[in-house]
């Protein structure tokens, strides 16, 4: 019976008298993204960042993934007259003319003086909406 019971405390790794080791700490379920909502704050650095990313996959024609960069750029930073017009751009090549003409009107209201944008309003007329700078809020 002793000798069973000694097996068992060397099988078993616990000395009596030793410490035992604490057992490895559990790492907390990984979070589902879809299901964290992620709070925006003005972020200049991270805005550009999302631009070329966004810019990198509208070149290799994934506008969607584009489309999507482009709209965090816009969150990261609402005055960023560029992520609108890529975003327009964008929804245009995704056949979305309603959410193009959104952030088309955004792009002009915010830079009305832009070089681009006598060509985006010709473009935005051609569709034959007029931007509305109160719809893109």
């Amino acid at each position: 019976m002793r000798r069973s019971l000694w097996c068992l405390v060397l099988l078993s790794g616990a000395l009596p008298g030793q410490p035992q080791k604490p057992p490895p700490p559990q790492e907390p379920p990984e979070e589902d993204e879809a299901l964290v909502v992620k709070e925006y704050s003005f972020n200049p650095l991270q805005a550009e960042k999302e631009l070329k990313t966004g810019n990198f996959y509208f070149k290799k024609g994934s506008y969607r993934a584009a489309a999507r960069r482009f709209q965090e750029a816009t969150k990261w930073n609402p005055g960023y007259a560029e992520a609108y017009l890529r975003l327009g751009e964008a929804q245009e090549k995704l056949k979305d003319q309603p959410a193009a003409q959104q952030a088309f009107a955004k792009f002009l209201e915010l830079a009305p003086e832009d070089k681009r944008a006598a060509e985006v309003r010709k473009r935005v007329s051609r569709k034959g909406a007029k931007p509305d700078a109160k719809s893109a809020k």
